[in-house]
């Protein structure tokens, strides 16, 4: 297939794009550092600086749209949080204009979401058609999610990925945890019982290769294991698999003061399950988280 992909030096980008190239698909990457994206991605893809110089995209099976600021980086001031917006919003509405414009469009154009779509959801068991609650996260993945819509007709189905925390080697949520817990600093966050949903690097790319290969998926997808856990048993296995303490928590007042609002993704949770991809037929390979954390940190079993 000849691919689009934005997002690919990302997190799950990059391994994307290396699977996909490994099954001799044909990919052009939308990037701001096409030297870069050589660097990391190697030289057998195709880069474009900008879309300004296409006006369809007639000659491409398919759209992959992972681009957009990372949401937990930074404090969410007015001004960050408009750029956590804009990075999505405006990619996400041009690649659809393009597909429309297309008289021979992609056949599929999955999109990026994720499952702050929902909001905090409390101990509630999340399926793709739960009522989301009215919080920023949930604001800047609907309008996210309808920009992307937009390119659906019957030439082109859409796919959106409520991804969740993606467990990985390099990069993400485990390049912040890991560093404290070696240095015996961890611990649960508030009273450990927020949900976290999580899903391994691998699932996560062979779940995206399986919406782009199946025809007839198309809408929400939870991206994320069978298995959520609370906040304070992820901790406690991660401390185990480290072979590390994790007894030092941290109070729900003091990641308030030291992250403002974005402490709600923190804070609160959703236990998000994978209940239309299950549906759909996809085998998961990582169930349990140990063996997951075990696999991405490179900590046999003992």
């Amino acid at each position: 297939m000849r691919i689009v992909i934005t997002g690919a030096t990302g997190l799950i980008g990059r391994s994307l794009t290396a699977f996909l190239l490994s099954q001799a698909h044909q990919i052009t990457v939308l990037t701001r550092d096409p030297q870069r994206a050589n660097d990391v991605l190697g030289s057998q893809i195709t880069c474009w600086s900008t879309l300004d110089d296409q006006h369809d995209l007639n000659n491409f099976d398919a759209v992959i749209n992972l681009a957009g600021e990372p949401i937990a980086e930074k404090r969410w001031t007015p001004q960050q949080k408009e750029i956590l917006c804009q990075s999505r919003w405006q990619i996400t509405e041009r690649l659809a204009t393009l597909i429309r414009a297309s008289s021979q469009p992609p056949t599929v154009f999955i999109s990026g979401s994720a499952v702050g779509f929902y909001g905090d959801q409390g101990q509630a068991v999340v399926t793709e058609d739960e009522a989301p609650h009215d919080e920023f996260t949930h604001m800047l993945c609907e309008r996210w999610e309808n920009l992307a819509r937009a390119a659906e007709s019957q030439h082109t189905r859409v796919c959106l990925l409520r991804t969740g925390i993606v467990l990985a080697p390099h990069g993400g949520a485990l390049a912040k945890m890991v560093p404290l817990l070696r240095l015996g600093l961890g611990g649960p966050i508030g009273d450990g019982r927020q949900y976290l949903p999580w899903i391994h690097i691998d699932d996560m790319v062979h779940g995206i290769h399986y919406l782009l290969t199946t025809h007839g998926l198309s809408g929400p997808f939870n991206m994320v294991s069978p298995y959520p856990v609370h906040n304070e048993q992820f901790i406690a296995t991660l401390a185990e698999v480290l072979d590390r303490p994790a007894v030092i928590r941290t109070p729900a007042a003091a990641i308030r003061l030291l992250l403002g609002e974005s402490a709600a993704l923190v804070l609160g949770g959703q236990r998000a399950i994978p209940k239309r991809l299950e549906e759909a037929g996809f085998a998961f390979r990582y169930f349990e988280l140990e063996e997951a954390l075990r696999n991405v940190l490179n900590k046999p079993t003992p």
